[in-house]
């Protein structure tokens, strides 16, 4: 495959995925890349939790999105693999992994002749893994690899920046809503900041509501949750 100017298509990429607002969008910016990098037909990332796929992340078809969903859930196929020991798994012919296998009949029913999938690590702990599907069997060749290799690198530090701006947003919100509950309690009951929060805590524990959750419910129906 030609792949132009990669390092350039690199450098370019950094920049998008630095200013993607979000994990979303940083999956989206990566996958458009690598079908354009690479030429392949269809791109995926599912990212990890504790070494474990929890969700498809983004893909670029839905016939590949049912694919990988059916991977995750069923807990098999090279997606799996690929997790399970770190490293990259190619199938250049997924039709001549057997009949018998669950995964190849539904790799070629989605109309996949050939996959790739490689790890995304940070600080050495998979985070992801970013796939890329051709309809045509012995698609990809060393340098494809090589190009999902870097890219690879990429998008997991992209990924790990957004996920951990995504969390430091949503702690500040929360931080944000419990203040505003606690003013509620403290005006209508007159309480003192201690004695508000250990309200909205015991209302936590006692209904098995997140903190957060308790505090929006009363700062919208100015009840506590029952």
């Amino acid at each position: 495959m030609v792949h132009g100017d990669v390092a350039g298509e690199f450098a370019r990429l950094a920049v998008e995925l630095h200013e993607a607002p979000c994990v979303a969008d940083t999956a989206e910016r990566a996958l458009s890349f690598a079908v354009s990098a690479v030429g392949c037909d269809y791109a995926g990332l599912a990212l990890t939790e504790r070494g474990g796929l929890t969700e498809v992340g983004a893909s670029t078809d839905p016939e590949i999105d049912r694919l990988r969903r059916w991977e995750i859930e069923a807990g098999g196929g090279p997606l799996r693999d690929s997790v399970a020991h770190g490293s990259a798994v190619l199938v250049q012919d997924v039709s001549a992994e057997g009949g018998a296998s669950d995964w190849s009949q539904h790799a070629v029913e989605a109309g996949v002749g050939s996959e790739m999938h490689v790890p995304m690590t940070s600080h050495e702990q998979v985070v992801g893994v970013l796939s890329l599907y051709s309809a045509k069997p012995h698609a990809f060749s060393i340098d494809d690899e090589a190009i999902a290799q870097v890219l690879a690198q990429h998008v997991s530090v992209a990924v790990a920046t957004a996920r951990r701006d995504e969390t430091m947003a949503q702690a500040i919100d929360s931080r944000k809503l419990v203040g505003q509950a606690m003013g509620i309690l403290m005006e209508r009951f007159d309480l003192d900041s201690d004695q508000a929060f250990a309200v909205l805590r015991r209302y936590s524990q006692d209904t098995n509501t997140k903190l957060r959750e308790v505090a929006q419910q009363l700062i919208d129906t100015r009840e506590l949750p029952r």
